[in-house]
């Protein structure tokens, strides 16, 4: 069978990587195969399995950030707490984007949300004893897992695709009356399906967090690219969708990867509610000697990770938020072209006997962004995934996400324009191979 990459040289390196089950493979193992064979066969690969920006970074940011360095800000440790600034942009960026009320005190410079949800998960998972588990609304971003395995905490997940809407009320009740439930993390838009929680799926979500007291991360890493609705004007509706609407037991991860392509610096907000935050718990207060949410999250928990977050950096997103709230700046413009890739990739795929598995938004069709998910004909997660690998298609399963569906996530971050010409010749062939 014709393919342009040969079936051996492909075994070969899934072999030297030693993966038995390739539904399983990591981001990072994928990309790594992909990388491996690309060198070996000279067949450039069209990767989109790593969810990494492909835009050049915020000029605001970078303009910010030099400044900063110039004038020695590099010499000093920054804040545990964060630039005061930041806080302050961030308080503003949370009314005038989310229509939702933070304090700066509450908003606290991460190193990038992964670190903004490993000290959240670590800190919830201590509040309460006997409360130790993190439920996943699932699909969701896979290495949040390996973080909770990392820490040697407990989770719980479901696949949010049969329980939307009202159905979820129950879905998720089944969970929290166990009574084990420290915390629930879902994405929103979410990777990697790019469906959206409405508002009426958050509230069920905020009423269940305020009647079992847990506690919500909502982690908006995708801020505002529903691309269905324009949520770039400050001050203005919409707003990008909050569970904070509906409870205060929540935070909220703001990242500047996606929105703003600052993910080589590796900054981000968490923004907690001023109830979570000035919350004291009995388990931090056993373990700690006191202290309340927010505290232990910083000055625990952030301290022994990192001791703060790039004192630059802060500077930069500090400038990206206020040029978004002062109007000066949006931030969405920029962006919009993974929607646009989005819409031609999944044209491309379905020409060739593809189905997207995630295709409604309840009663829409879902948005086009910067992932989608493709499935084909009666193949398994890994059988696709691994065939696809022939023809210098990298992707990663549904399966290492938790998802219940069959197929794999695409990222549209690292298309470049001569290859849709590309995909389509290769997918002439898989069609062909694949009847």
């Amino acid at each position: 069978m014709n393919t342009p990459i040969s079936r051996e040289l492909i075994d070969k390196s899934i072999e030297e990587f030693g993966i038995k089950d390739f539904s399983k493979a990591t981001i990072r193992e994928v990309k790594a195969i992909a990388a491996l064979a690309e060198k070996k066969s000279g067949v450039e690969f069209i990767k989109m399995e790593m969810g990494v920006p492909g835009l050049p970074p915020s000029k605001v940011g970078v303009e910010a950030q030099v400044k900063a360095l110039q004038g020695g800000i590099a010499r000093l440790y920054p804040d545990i707490n964060g630039l005061a600034e930041l806080k302050s942009e961030a308080a503003r960026f949370g009314s005038l984007f989310i229509d939702t009320d933070v304090k700066p005190e509450g908003c606290v410079p991460v190193t990038g949300s992964m670190q903004g949800t490993y000290a959240s998960f670590l800190t919830a998972s201590q509040c309460v004893e006997g409360k130790d588990t993190i439920l996943f609304i699932d699909p969701g971003f896979p290495v949040q897992k390996q973080q909770i395995v990392v820490m040697g905490a407990k989770y719980k997940t479901f696949d949010v695709y049969h329980h939307r809407g009202e159905k979820l009320r129950a879905k998720l009740e089944e969970f929290l009356k166990q009574g084990d439930i420290a915390a629930i993390v879902y994405s929103n838009p979410n990777n990697p399906s790019w469906v959206c929680l409405r508002d009426e799926e958050l509230r069920i979500i905020g009423d269940l967090a305020n009647r079992y007291d847990v506690i919500v991360f909502e982690d908006l890493a995708y801020f505002a690219m529903d691309f269905r609705k324009d949520l770039s004007k400050p001050g203005k509706a919409p707003f990008q969708p909050s569970v904070s609407h509906y409870t205060d037991n929540c935070a909220m991860l703001i990242s500047g990867s996606k929105a703003f392509s600052y993910a080589g610096e590796r900054i981000g907000v968490v923004c907690m509610t001023d109830k979570l935050y000035h919350r004291a718990y009995p388990g931090l207060t056993k373990r700690y000697g006191g202290g309340t949410f927010g505290t232990v999250f910083v000055h625990r928990v952030l301290y022994a990770l990192s001791s703060g977050t790039s004192h630059s950096a802060q500077y930069a997103m500090a400038a990206m938020l206020k040029a978004a709230n002062d109007g000066t700046y949006n931030f969405l413009d920029e962006v919009k072209v993974y929607g646009e890739r989005a819409h031609k990739l999944k044209e491309i795929f379905c020409k060739h006997g593809f189905h997207i598995v995630y295709d409604m938004d309840m009663d829409q069709k879902v948005a086009d962004g910067f992932y989608f998910t493709i499935g084909y004909k009666n193949m398994t997660s890994g059988q696709l995934a691994k065939e696809l690998m022939y023809y210098g298609i990298s992707a990663i399963t549904l399966t290492t996400t938790g998802s219940e569906q069959e197929g794999l996530r695409a990222c549209t971050s690292f298309i470049e324009d001569h290859q849709y010409e590309e995909l389509d010749k290769r997918l002439t062939i898989f069609e062909e191979n694949n009847k």
